[in-house]
């Protein structure tokens, strides 16, 4: 019943469409922003026996996922891979966590 909207006349799209670009030429332009690349995280695992691996994770606190996958720029995937893999040579222990997130620390 209520029906739908009425077409505008071409004199009042013509009239809308003038005000519409005087609001644009008053508008001062804002300055455009720097967009950054976005750069992809690796798939390739880094070896798990190097040094400088196990060194960098000496330095991170709590082993999660998230952490490493951030540190090493890998995919969380890969990134867990990785944790289990350092699990299965008793290199880190897992402390807690859940099905979706898992805790490791470093073997003593």
């Amino acid at each position: 019943m209520g029906g739908g909207k009425k077409k505008t006349t071409l004199r009042k799209m013509e009239k809308a469409r003038t005000r519409k670009g005087a609001q644009k030429e008053s508008k001062p332009s804002k300055p455009s922003r720097h967009i950054t690349e976005k750069k992809t995280a690796g798939i390739v695992s880094p070896d798990s026996k190097s040094e400088k691996v196990l060194s960098e994770l000496k330095k991170i606190r709590a082993l999660t996922p998230y952490t490493v996958a951030s540190r090493f720029n890998l995919r969380l995937g890969v990134a867990r891979d990785l944790l289990e893999e350092l699990e299965r040579r008793r290199v880190i222990e897992y402390v807690s966590g859940s099905k979706n997130l898992k805790i490791y620390k470093l073997a003593n």
